[in-house]
Formats: C-alpha cells, sequence, structure tokens
C-alpha cells in the first residue's frame, strides 16, 4: 500500500450518499429505489461477505443481468477490500472457467437463471457462490448476506486492485486487467464533470454493468453534484427502451452504435421522445452517417467518447459546449495522449499514429502477465493499439484499430472507411468490413452488411455502389447480406466472427 486512499470507491460511495441524502434514484421493473436503501443493503452486504469469509484483496464475480443488485454488490464488495470481478452474463462455460480459474475468485454473485451455467464451470474449484433469487442447493441466497452485521469500510490504498476486468476474448484468450482505486476514481469524476455540461439528470441504462462502460458510468454517477435518476433495462431491447424513455421522460442514455442503429430502424413516431437531449455513445465508433440520422430523426445531441479497459474504461468524450463532429472529443484531465509512430515518436497535429496514454487511469498491468503488461505499457505510455490523431484544437480522432487494418497490395484500407460508405446506401443498417486472405494481394477487401427493414439490395448492388464512391484500391470486393450482422456481448462488431464467414 503507498498511499492513504482517499480514492478508495466505498469512500466515494459513502460520500455520495451524505451529499445526496434519500431519494428514489433507481427505477426497475415497476419498482422505484431509493438511494437510501441501496446504500443500507450494500453496507449490510459488505459485512455478509466478510462473515462468509471474503477478505481485502479477495476476487469476488460478479455475473448478473442488469438487476439492482448489481449497485449493490459492487459497493458491499468495494467496502469489504474485495475485488469487483465482473463477468458478462452471455459467457459460455469455458469462457467462465477460465476466468474463474484465471483470476483465482473466492467468491461469486449471480444471477438465479445462471446458476446452472455457473455450477457448471465452477465445479470443483471451491468458489463460494451467493444466488439472487431461488438459489439451488450447494449456493448461499443473496438475501443470507443482508442479514447480519453492517460492515465497515475497510482501508485501501490509491493503487490497490478495486476491479479485474477481463477484456472480451474475441481475439484470444480474455486477459484480467488490473485497474486501481484512483485510476477508476479518476476516470468517473472526470466522466462526471463532462456531463455536467448536458445539464440532464434523468437517464436511462441499457448497457451490461458488468462491462468496462458500465461500471464506469455507475462511478461517474457517484460523482455527481445533484441528484442522478436512473431506469434500468434488464438487457437492451429497442421497444422497452422507447417505452421507458416515454413513460419516465428521459433525458438520456449511455449507449454504443449498434443499439442506435436499431433504435432508427424502430415506428419512433409512435412514442414521445421530446424529453430526450443527448445520447453518449461508445465502445465502437459512431459512423457518421448514424450519427447525423439520429441527430435529426431525434433532435438531439450525441456526445461521443473514447476509451478502453486498460485505460479505466474512457479517455476523451465530447461535452455539449465543446464537440466537434467526427470526433470523440478532448482527452478528459486525468489522461493525457499522446499521437506516436512506430518508434516511438510524436507525429504533428493532423497526422495519424498510434493513439498512447498515460495518467491515473492507466491499468495497474495485466493479470499474471508481466511480459504482456511490458509490451503494452511503456514509459509509461499505455499503447492502445489504435490508430487515430489529434486536430490542432486538440480533438481525438479515432481512424482505425492497427489489428483491423487491411493491406490489399501494399496500400492500406480502414475497414471504418468502407463502412461509413456502405451505409451511405439508403438500404444499409449495419456495416461490417474485413479482410479476406488473398494469394496475389496479400488480403481483399469484403464486407457483410445488415439491412434496414422493408429494404432491399443485393451483394452486387452494393459493390457497384460503394466502387462508384471509394478510390479502386478502397472498394470491397464481395459484400454478402446477412439477416444480422455478428455483434459482440456489448453490441460491438464481432470482427472475429466475420472473418470466418469468408475463410470457412
Amino acid at each position: 500500500m503507498t498511499g492513504p486512499g482517499e480514492h478508495n470507491l466505498a469512500v466515494l460511495a459513502e460520500r455520495a450518499f451524505e451529499r445526496l441524502g434519500d431519494y428514489e434514484s433507481l427505477f426497475f421493473e415497476g419498482r422505484w429505489l431509493t438511494s437510501g436503501e441501496i446504500h443500507e443493503r450494500s453496507v449490510r452486504v459488505a459485512g455478509g461477505l466478510r462473515a462468509h469469509g471474503v477478505a481485502p484483496g479477495d476476487r469476488v464475480v460478479v455475473m448478473m443481468m442488469n438487476t439492482p443488485e448489481v449497485f449493490v454488490s459492487y459497493r458491499a464488495i468495494w467496502r469489504a477490500g474485495a475485488v469487483v470481478t465482473p463477468v458478462i452474463f452471455l459467457q459460455t462455460a469455458p469462457e467462465l472457467r477460465h476466468i474463474l480459474t484465471d483470476s483465482g475468485a473466492t467468491a461469486a454473485i449471480i444471477s438465479a437463471e445462471l446458476a446452472g451455467l455457473f455450477g457448471g464451470a465452477a465445479e470443483g474449484l471451491g468458489v463460494t457462490t451467493f444466488v439472487v433469487g431461488d438459489a439451488p442447493a450447494g449456493t448461499t441466497p443473496f438475501a443470507d448476506l443482508e442479514g447480519g452485521e453492517p460492515g465497515a469500510i475497510e482501508p485501501r490504498a490509491d493503487d490497490d486492485l478495486a476491479a479485474l476486468l477481463y477484456t472480451g476474448g474475441t481475439t484470444g484468450r480474455a486477459k484480467g486487467v488490473m485497474l486501481g482505486h484512483r485510476g477508476l476514481w479518476e476516470s468517473g469524476h472526470g466522466l462526471s464533470v463532462a456531463a455536467r455540461t448536458a445539464d440532464t439528470t434523468r437517464s436511462l441504462l441499457p448497457l451490461p454493468l458488468s462491462h468496462a462502460y458500465g461500471l464506469i458510468v455507475t462511478i461517474g454517477a457517484l460523482h455527481s453534484d445533484r441528484r442522478p435518476v436512473s431506469v434500468l433495462q434488464r438487457w437492451f431491447e429497442p421497444v422497452g427502451w422507447l417505452t421507458l424513455v416515454a413513460e419516465h421522460r428521459l433525458e438520456t442514455s449511455p449507449v454504443v452504435p449498434a443499439m442506435l442503429q436499431l433504435l432508427l430502424a424502430q415506428p419512433l413516431a409512435e412514442y414521445d421522445l421530446s424529453s430526450l437531449r443527448s445520447f453518449g455513445s461508445g465502445g465502437a465508433t459512431l459512423p457518421p452517417p448514424v450519427r447525423e440520422k439520429v441527430e435529426e430523426v431525434f433532435g438531439v445531441t450525441v456526445l461521443e467518447g473514447y476509451g478502453c479497459t486498460e485505460a479505466s474504461a474512457v479517455i476523451s468524450v465530447e461535452t455539449v459546449t465543446d464537440h466537434r463532429p467526427g470526433s470523440v472529443g478532448k482527452p478528459l484531465p486525468h489522461a493525457e495522449v499522446a499521437i506516436l509512430d512506430p518508434d516511438g515518436n510524436p507525429v504533428p497535429a493532423g497526422e495519424d499514429g498510434e493513439i498512447c496514454v498515460r495518467g491515473p487511469g492507466v491499468m495497474l498491468g495485466y493479470w499474471r502477465d508481466r511480459e504482456l503488461t511490458a509490451r503494452t505499457v511503456r514509459d509509461g505510455w499505455l499503447h492502445t493499439g489504435d490508430l487515430g490523431r489529434l486536430d490542432d484544437d486538440g480533438f481525438l480522432h479515432v481512424v482505425d484499430r492497427m489489428k483491423d487494418l487491411i493491406i490489399r497490395g501494399g496500400f492500406n484500407v480502414y475497414p471504418r472507411d468502407v463502412e461509413d460508405v456502405l451505409l451511405e446506401h439508403p438500404a444499409v443498417q449495419v456495416a461490417a468490413c474485413v479482410g479476406k486472405p488473398d494469394q496475389e494481394r496479400g488480403e481483399e477487401v469484403v464486407a457483410a452488411v445488415q439491412l434496414a427493414p422493408g429494404q432491399e439490395a443485393t451483394g452486387a448492388d452494393l459493390v457497384e455502389f460503394a466502387r462508384a464512391r471509394m478510390a479502386r484500391y478502397k472498394y470491397p470486393r464481395e459484400v454478402v447480406v446477412l439477416d444480422a450482422v455478428p455483434l459482440t456481448s456489448v453490441g460491438k462488431i464481432n470482427r472475429k466472427a466475420v472473418r470466418t464467414l469468408f475463410t470457412n
């Protein structure tokens, strides 16, 4: 421990309750919960975790669909000095077992409907399991955690581990990313300060809370200087989203681009969405045609952001008072951004290079992998693997993932450029471009698309559409039309799955 721990997330939650008081703060499936109820439950659950043997530094898996108990669990785990280890509920059994084994988790809090999956994956690992809902034999009801003595806040240093988040694993085995109390505190604070410019307090939360993006949104709310009100969806579903916005007069919602594309396909005129003022879009790059249509149809400002798990989820965001379409905003105060060439030298404003970041939000390292940590964080700079540029005014522009770059006959092709053109076609709702191995050119440009409801277009039509609008080396030589473009569990395009369409 190397400090007084003034950024302890349990202290942050305690002070938020003291500052804002008791009020109706969270609506979920027909019922309002007060901030006092959530706080009181978390204090009792912290005591219950300790009574069941959870010690400071222990990893506690949280694997639930979105429910109020996720908020309660996060705060309770931090209060007990343990480490939140979120696991998204769409994991397969082998993926889940890898996380449980690799993290050495001693306890888990899960939803009842996931008990079968979890029990099979955790067999023989000795994980104490607490179940929200009907608890099967061999597990402990979550309610039992709330029946004991309240738990005091366990002291933690700023650089003590607060969360262990596993990357999605779409490019290989999921890796544990170690995030400290201060890093998450600073990242949440930066997000909160930026959000204040939007002057909104009523939000709809459709994102999986067991993910870096959802986690940082909850921490950001603990920094609020006003009483934030949230409506929680168990999982994103567009009709339910629209219904909740209209019913509760919600003003904003953090989303990923795929959610916006699904919302645009709905009969929006049937809902009163006049209360909406902004969207916070992150998790993936938002194609400009989609942004323009969202702002036009919903009458809102779309505020884009950028981050990665290794940088405590958020690096830059647009604000209502300082935004530039096509960018992902300016870096937040806790994140210093540099654009570096392959030799590690800064490039001039307006030129592309690798986005690198340093500051308190940078991860403590990869769990039990010093070699990978040393390759990824060099001289204090986190190398994100993303290509981007800073303009003359300091706005950050994300070009693409370096690993997704397609090299066709020696020419660089960025998938995002191809996708943006395909999305200009009125029939296309979602587009995903990848490289296909090619003996003559190294890689060939190909794409998969999902059409908007009621629209028609063939792959050949779309190839010609792109060919007329792009340089000869860039346009896709093959486009396949799918019922649904594959997405990851958090709504990003699953390029690994798309590639298999062209290589199998």
